[in-house]
């Protein structure tokens, strides 16, 4: 029952980040205005992410552009598509393998490769939060580099935004999660929900059915 208790939170854990993942993937908060100046009062904010651009006025006013051309982004931007597309596909496929593998599922026949398939779920969901922590500190490294660059002019520095840090959060939850599912691997445990089946009760001779069929 332990094993299932691990298998159980473990699946939360890798949901709640996969779904993190798709989140940080998304929004377009991963570079946001520096606010350099002490003047509080800014006319609009930017932000940047792997899909588009927004402008943000200071009345309210939203405005987003989508990057249209693939070839003509700059290398972290092309490399972080790629890496945050993959980390998604993985984490999909980790889901699926892992409910195949549950022992709360009759979807495979109890055995080692029951329990196999939990510990590549598990092993999947660790890949889909290490591929997304590679763009993530690429693009924490870049937005350090250039705010402490005095050669960079201050309208182009840039602070991490929102999708950094739910990125982040997303990958401990995936490294989690995903190290509880391969520690519940045990093939040689059995199923903490067995299935009981109850002989079907046969009439008697006359009829009626017997009465220890009742207690």
């Amino acid at each position: 029952m332990a094993s299932a208790a691990l298998e159980i939170l473990g699946l939360g854990l890798c949901v709640l980040g996969w779904m993190g993942v798709i989140l940080a993937s998304a929004l377009p908060m991963w570079k946001v205005t520096a606010f350099m100046d002490h003047n509080i009062v800014v006319a609009q904010t930017t932000w940047e992410g792997l899909w588009m651009t927004c402008m943000v006025q200071s009345t309210g006013q939203m405005q987003c552009k989508v990057f249209e051309s693939l070839l003509a982004l700059n290398k972290e931007l092309q490399t972080g598509r790629a890496l945050t597309v993959l980390a998604s596909i993985m984490g999909l496929i980790g889901l699926m393998v892992t409910i195949v593998g549950a022992q709360c599922t009759n979807c495979v026949r109890e055995g080692k490769v029951k329990s196999w398939l939990v510990a590549i779920g598990g092993i999947a969901f660790i890949l889909c939060g290490l591929l997304l922590l590679i763009p993530l500190c690429w693009f924490a490294n870049i937005i350090i580099r250039d705010f402490y660059d005095p050669t960079v002019d201050l309208s182009k520095k840039r602070e991490m935004g929102a999708s950094l840090y739910i990125g982040w959060a997303a990958t401990a939850l995936l490294l989690l999660g995903g190290s509880l599912l391969c520690c519940s691997c045990n093939p040689h445990a059995e199923n903490a929900f067995p299935v009981k089946y109850a002989a079907p009760r046969r009439p008697t001779s006359n009829g009626e059915y017997d009465k220890k069929n009742y207690v």
